[in-house]
């Protein structure tokens, strides 16, 4: 039976977080929606002039240039994690799950990024780019005059850092899929061997459908990680030139100049409705197996 004690104890322990997490999350989370249906700058105290009901999604959809270019820089980051970085992640775990020689060495080497910020990681990539930098020396151009502009030139930014990022996320893939692999029962490829079965069949057949929860929190991780993509981008140029992103447009407008807070909300809104969609699908499937 819990005595008055332990009731105190689980009332803190449960009602800290949550009070924490609702005025963290949730209240801001309702208060954008709210004001997403004004022109309220900040300024001066909101009225019921403010509200000018969907015209700011009207001109985000319609007439502001900005969004349809970062909506496609959002799923560009999305295609690259998920079709180059995650694959290589993968990867580097299953050569580092066979225990070879300074497989320690190689996993402190690609769990470093991890343990890093994306704003430093943004840093480190920023110095390696310059006209003097890492990159541009290594391709032989070492003058002003024949330097590439990796994050001056919108043509080629993106894909610069887009480079920086997918640096990280092979790191973050590789540290899940080990730990996942580590966990299989080692009987299962014994016995997918004695079938006749070689190293990528067993890993394709037997190892990543056992992987199963493994890969839909990779796959949910990556979406997340895509869709709020910010740090990297905003250190280089404040996400203009090319580098335009979803997250970056909601802070250049709500705490720019013109502190366009109602517009700003709006964009707030579209890019909370567009992650709530893998996070429904992650926990309707984590439910139902739960109840299966």
């Amino acid at each position: 039976m819990l005595t008055r004690r332990d009731r105190v104890m689980m009332a803190l322990m449960v009602g800290i977080p949550s009070v924490l997490f609702i005025t963290f999350v949730w209240l801001p989370a309702i208060a954008s929606i709210f004001l997403s249906f004004t022109n309220w700058r900040g300024i001066t105290a909101l009225t019921a002039n403010n509200f000018v009901g969907l015209k700011n999604y009207e001109q985000l959809f319609t007439t502001y240039p900005f969004f349809w270019p970062a909506v496609w820089h959002n799923i560009l980051w999305l295609l690259t994690f998920v079709f180059i970085a995650t694959p290589i992640g993968i990867f580097i775990a299953v050569l580092l799950d066979r225990e070879m020689r300074g497989t320690r060495v190689y996993q402190s080497a690609f769990f470093i990024p991890v343990v890093l910020s994306l704003a430093i990681v943004g840093f480190i990539w920023e110095q390696m780019y310059t006209s003097q930098g890492f990159i541009n020396s290594v391709l032989g151009h070492t003058s002003s005059d024949t330097a590439i502009d990796f994050l001056g030139d919108p043509s080629i930014n993106i894909w610069a850092v887009l480079v920086a990022a997918g640096w990280r996320h092979v790191g973050y893939v590789m540290v899940l899929y080990l730990a996942g692999l580590k966990s299989v029962d080692p009987t299962l490829r014994e016995a997918a061997s004695i079938d006749g079965a070689n190293a990528r069949q067993t890993f394709f057949r037997v190892v990543f459908p056992v992987m199963k929860p493994i890969n839909i929190v990779v796959v949910v991780i990556t979406v997340i990680e895509s869709l709020r993509a910010f740090d990297i981008a905003y250190i280089i140029n404040r996400g203009k030139n090319g580098l335009e992103l979803l997250s970056i447009l909601i802070t250049n407008n709500s705490i720019s100049e013109a502190s366009l807070i109602g517009f700003g909300s709006a964009i707030a809104v579209v890019l909370l409705v567009i992650s709530l969609v893998p996070i429904v699908i992650f926990l309707t499937r984590t439910m139902r197996e739960e109840t299966t």
